[in-house]
């Protein structure tokens, strides 16, 4: 399977996309990024995702791994699919998911038997 796309992490929670675009085109030509921002704060969650139109594009760029920008060193690796929302493993689903108990509902009313 062919993988043209990368995740960067360890950003500055200041970068912006066109700051990751300007350094990422040395490598090649950008369909795609995405920053993730934090719906709370509006602010970089310091990683992010960028789209190359091919796989050759996407290989040179993992030369930024490491690599000084906004005063930190990127993590850059090839982006992998993730499978954790696949498998039927939603709410009370599976591992992880909310547990529920087979016992019938007790209100405080059922509670004298406590002592």
């Amino acid at each position: 399977m062919s993988q043209s796309k990368i995740y960067v992490g360890n950003l500055s929670y200041n970068t912006t996309e066109d700051e990751l675009r300007d350094y990422f085109t040395q490598y090649g030509n950008i369909e795609d990024i995405k920053l993730i921002i934090d719906f709370n704060t509006g602010r970089s969650k310091g990683f992010g995702f960028i789209t190359y139109g091919s796989d050759q594009d996407c290989e040179k760029a993992i030369a930024a791994n490491g690599v000084d920008l906004g005063g930190r060193k990127l993590k850059v690796n090839i982006a992998r699919d993730d499978n954790r929302t696949s498998g039927g493993r939603g709410a009370a689903g599976g591992p992880g998911g909310a547990r529920r108990s087979n016992r019938p509902y007790r209100d405080r009313d059922d509670r004298d038997d406590r002592g």
